[in-house]
């Protein structure tokens, strides 16, 4: 069973794409904000990251660079799920190194889910 960690700050969110991802066959373990999220990568190394930028403690941004710094889990594929849709958003989120840049209001569950697969399997 392949391992989903998701740092979202949503819990109305975090609640509903993890029961939509249980259902799919993963493990979804969740973190409500950037500095335990980062714990939970080290100390669980999942096999992929749904990461939302605007977290309390520790930003997205910060939390992607950490990630990709740290040797054990700086290839976990990492999808931006976010309501920040500028360019220099996009591009920053890219630059450090994440595998895709979602915007919240423009892709349904569905849609995310479809993306998540694809990510995770490749």
């Amino acid at each position: 069973m392949k391992t989903i960690l998701f740092i979202e700050d949503e819990s109305t969110l975090q609640k509903t794409l993890g029961e939509v991802l249980t259902k799919e066959g993963y493990h979804v373990v969740s973190a409500l904000d950037g500095e335990i999220g980062l714990r939970i990568a080290k100390e669980k190394k999942p096999d992929l990251i749904l990461l939302d930028l605007i977290l309390p403690k520790m930003n997205g941004f910060e939390v992607l660079k950490k990630i990709k710094e740290e040797e054990a889990i700086k290839d976990v594929p990492i999808i931006v799920l976010t309501n920040l849709e500028g360019m220099e958003d996009i591009q920053k989120a890219l630059e450090l190194g994440a595998a895709t840049y979602l915007v919240k209001t423009n892709y349904s569950l569905e849609e995310v889910l479809e993306k998540i697969k694809k990510t995770i399997n490749e």
